[in-house]
């Protein structure tokens, strides 16, 4: 994050000096921590967007073509792979989705 400043070989020779010492490290903890506080926050949460309820009505309308697209799809799907037949009056004259005799 920050320029390292880490020394191994560092002899000290007051309380003094090690005091000075963790109060430098401590500022640069506190720097990384908010840095490394402020990118997880762009990362995880969303800026809210400010929708025109034009926007907000076209999203629902989205959702729901693809809602029923879904809904026709796995109708369709169903019935080709040995749903219930269709039975009732309209059974032999009308069909949306009548398997093709062979």
């Amino acid at each position: 994050m920050t320029e390292q400043t880490t020394h191994f070989g560092t002899n000290y020779r007051s309380l003094n000096d090690i005091r000075l010492r963790k109060a430098q490290l401590r500022t640069d903890l506190t720097k990384d921590s908010n840095k490394i506080a402020g990118l997880w926050n762009e990362l995880v949460h969303k800026p809210k967007d400010k929708n025109t309820p034009t926007q907000r009505f076209s999203g629902a309308f989205n959702v729901g073509v693809n809602v029923l697209d879904g809904l026709i799809l796995t109708w369709k799907l169903y019935r080709m792979f040995g749903g219930k037949h269709a039975s009732g009056p309209f059974n032999n004259k009308f069909s949306l989705f009548k398997k093709k005799k062979k």
